[in-house]
């Protein structure tokens, strides 16, 4: 496997820990639907959280939350509208971003909560 796809599943697997430490309950690792990928599906109170993890080894490109693209998010949208009525849930519906810097200096993790919102 690549160095960077290693980066981003070490990644991936980091973030399900932080938010399970959060409270968060963890439904689904990795859900696809369509072309999308949805990294995490959480649940916290009422709310369904769809959480994109993007992992970097250096920060010097811009930070990971950044490269969370328009496409990117109008695909996301439609693989959670799919999971929530595929598994009839009834729940606010929250898109959140776990950006993970991870070098030789150490890690840093950074949770944002509503970090986009897609309107058609």
């Amino acid at each position: 496997m690549a160095e960077h796809n290693e980066l981003g599943k070490s990644g991936e697997k980091e973030a399900v820990e932080f938010l399970r430490a959060k409270g968060y309950t963890i439904l689904e690792t990795n859900y696809v639907y369509d072309r999308a990928e949805v990294d995490i599906i959480a649940k916290t109170g009422k709310t369904l959280v769809a959480v994109e993890v993007k992992t970097r080894s250096t920060p010097e490109f811009g930070d990971p939350q950044d490269f969370v693209k328009p496409a990117q998010i109008k695909r996301l949208v439609k693989a959670i509208n799919f999971y929530i009525n595929d598994k009839d849930l009834d729940l606010e519906v929250r898109f959140d971003i776990v950006a993970i810097i991870k070098n030789k200096l150490g890690k840093r993790i950074e949770h944002l909560e509503d970090a986009f919102y897609y309107f058609e």
